[in-house]
């Protein structure tokens, strides 16, 4: 099979069959052989029943159903998962993504030989609420990351070689980072293109406010550590352990020695512990030090629970095992 197209979507009852006609008719025109696999997130609205529909009909599509809602990057997971396609290409639901633009980017990843090839929307069409956070977002993420010719980590519109999203693991809300995470893994050859964005022509953006921009950030920073220390994590622990016992120690010995001095001279010295400052270095110090080793240490046990990526899918459509 030359393509696996997978569509995380969350109640875009309005969209997916005009989304399903455009895409058949793409893959047609250029002579593919594909497959559609829809991710319906617990929607609460007619997606699933229009799914359905279109599976009946079309062997091509292919759906799975979340009993609840857990969010893209699980149900990308399970798309990931289910691909059979050497070229696997995600999209968006809400027609904002073209699928005029699977042939070139199918081309980039077989003949140009990328890895990955991630859409860049340089001209949006979303609020400035939306565009603003991304911008300062992705600039961040280029910093870290070390991928510097991405713009829009987060583009929805994204084409792998097969091999790539059966060796990378998409959990929590990492689908941001799916480059970064693919560079992780070894698959170095990121491109991008240029990709047509179209306003939304149904309802409304179900991924907009603070928190996602707030934590788009700490997600960031989990891979980053993760993917610098999360093998050796000794080796980082231990780093700072030898810094602050170091910084620990000599502070005693200059304090013990400066309260020697002063006994021995008969120099009045105050009791160290009646100083306000000794109890604020020392409650900021080890509050600091007990959150940011606790987050880590919890994601440490997150990434090593067997049941990290174990979701509840209710039904799947066309595909192995099916419900």
């Amino acid at each position: 099979m030359d393509i696996s197209v997978i569509i995380p979507l969350y109640n875009e009852d309005e969209s997916i069959p005009e989304l399903y006609s455009w895409i058949d008719r793409v893959m047609k025109e250029n002579h593919f052989s594909y497959e559609v696999i829809f991710v319906n997130d617990g929607s609460t609205d007619h997606s699933w029943e229009i799914i359905t529909e279109l599976s009946s009909k079309h062997k091509e599509a292919k759906g799975i159903k979340f009993r609840r809602n857990y969010g893209k990057s699980p149900a990308l997971y399970c798309g990931f998962k289910e691909a059979q396609g050497d070229v696997v290409i995600t999209m968006d639901a809400d027609l904002q993504d073209s699928p005029d633009e699977i042939p070139e980017l199918y081309r980039m990843i077989t003949e140009d030989g990328f890895d990955l090839v991630s859409g860049y929307k340089q001209k949006r069409y979303d609020p400035i609420s939306k565009t603003l956070p991304t911008k300062l977002f992705n600039a961040t993420a280029r910093k870290v990351s070390g991928i510097k010719n991405l713009h829009d980590f987060n583009c929805g519109l994204k084409a792998y070689r097969k091999d790539v999203v059966k060796n990378i693991e998409v959990f929590g809300e990492m689908h941001r980072f799916i480059p970064y995470l693919a560079k992780n893994a070894g698959f170095d050859k990121i491109g991008e293109k240029v990709v047509h964005h179209q306003a939304r022509k149904y309802g409304s953006s179900k991924f907009m406010g603070l928190n996602r921009f707030v934590n788009g950030y700490l997600d960031l920073l989990t891979l980053w550590f993760l993917g610098t220390f999360g093998k050796k994590p000794m080796h980082v622990f231990g780093f700072l352990g030898t810094i602050m016992f170091l910084i620990g120690f000599i502070a005693v010995v200059w304090l013990g020695v400066d309260k020697l001095y002063c006994l021995a001279n008969d120099i009045p010295q105050r009791l160290i512990t009646n100083s306000p400052w000794f109890y604020i270095a020392l409650t900021t110090m080890l509050i600091g030090t007990q959150l940011f080793l606790a987050g880590f240490l919890g994601d440490l046990i997150s990434r090593s629970s067997q049941g990290r990526n174990d979701y509840q899918i209710e039904k799947k459509l066309g595909l192995d095992n099916e419900d």
